[in-house]
């Protein structure tokens, strides 16, 4: 009886190892079944996309081409005395365009100078509680027979800012000031400006994003002189302090050569100060300004639209196959144990 019992269960296992087995048919025909929710879902999912990419505002990207102001390469005399300048912890200048330009692009992105460049320009307003732009409208009257015409707005969050009194709200509950911190406008500074740098001709883009194409524009161009004149100012203060030290070993050596040698150093550092004076483009030179621009660089309404859609389908074809799976196995449970209580039933007939 035992034996029957084995031969009864044997095509059993054989029929479950051969449903565990993936059937493409099967699977087509689990998603056709399930047609009506994955339709139901692509259809949340995209007027979910269609609400959220309506619900961004415009933003506005303005871009200044820019080159090197600086020649690559060292000059023969800061060549020659390079090495003597540096063990005596002096830079005598001299170093290629490629380095300073490096080091304005560090700086550019660090914190003290983002910091400096909110503060000085007064900025977190525009920049924290920025809610969106309004374009210019113009609409024809055609009783008038002329254009009525609505300037441009910048509109501000007035749930973070008043401006009618120009000063940030108070949260209600906790009676804290909705300022934010120079940590919070630092890092949102950071996402809205963008450099790149072309490593075949050295020419460097510095980018800027905002809901204002008017703000985006004025902040790319403020970002080239408040870099020039940080880098400008940085190199004249070390030619100062180089020139001091210089003069006080001078005053403390007897020998002619030596002596020699820091006349021709402090000559070269007075020529680097001459220099950084007379540049207003210290490290770079503008070749393309930047421009208002007209046409808006996000969202991508579309693309978010027909990624939402295509999410929601996806999501719905993983639920219908997820419900047919966990209730596949249950099945084919009930109907072995169905089966195996038949066959003895039947053997001891």
């Amino acid at each position: 009886m035992n034996q029957q019992y084995q031969n009864n269960m044997m095509p059993l296992q054989q029929n479950q190892m051969a449903d565990d087995e993936i059937d493409l048919k099967e699977l087509f025909l689990v998603i056709w079944k399930g047609k009506w929710i994955i339709i139901l879902l692509s259809i949340l999912f995209a007027g979910g996309g269609v609400f959220y990419a309506i619900s961004q505002p415009n933003t506005y990207t303005s871009a200044v081409l820019l080159a090197p102001a600086q020649d690559e390469g060292s000059s023969g005399l800061g060549g020659q005395l390079g090495g003597l300048a540096a063990l005596a912890g002096v830079n005598i200048g001299g170093s290629g365009g490629t380095d300073v330009k490096t080091q304005a692009l560090a700086v550019l992105q660090s914190r003290i100078f983002i910091d400096a460049f909110i503060e000085k320009n007064d900025l977190l307003v525009p920049l924290m509680a920025s809610e969106k732009w309004i374009p210019e409208l113009k609409e024809w009257d055609q009783e008038k027979q002329k254009w009525n015409e609505a300037p441009a707005k910048h509109i501000l969050d007035a749930e973070l800012y008043d401006i009618k009194n120009k000063q940030w709200l108070v949260n209600e509950e906790t009676k804290k000031p909705l300022k934010p911190t120079m940590w919070e406008a630092n890092k949102e500074f950071k996402t809205l400006i963008s450099t790149s740098e072309d490593k075949e001709n050295g020419m460097v883009t510095i980018s800027v994003t905002h809901h204002s194409p008017i703000i985006a524009q004025q902040w790319a161009e403020l970002l080239v002189v408040e870099i020039n004149a940080w880098m400008k100012n940085d190199k004249l203060t070390e030619t100062e302090k180089n020139i001091g030290y210089l003069r006080k070993q001078l005053e403390q050596t007897a020998i002619a050569e030596v002596r020699t040698l820091f006349f021709q150093m402090i000559e070269e550092q007075f020529k680097n100060k001459m220099l950084a004076e007379v540049q207003a483009e210290y490290v770079f030179k503008t070749i393309d300004p930047a421009i208002v621009p007209e046409e808006k660089a996000g969202p991508k309404r579309a693309l978010i639209c027909v990624l939402a859609t295509l999410l929601g389908g996806m999501f719905g074809v993983f639920l219908v196959l997820v419900r047919h799976f966990i209730k596949k196995p249950d099945e084919t449970v009930a109907v072995n144990e169905e089966s195996v209580q038949t066959e003895p039933a039947k053997t001891n007939k």
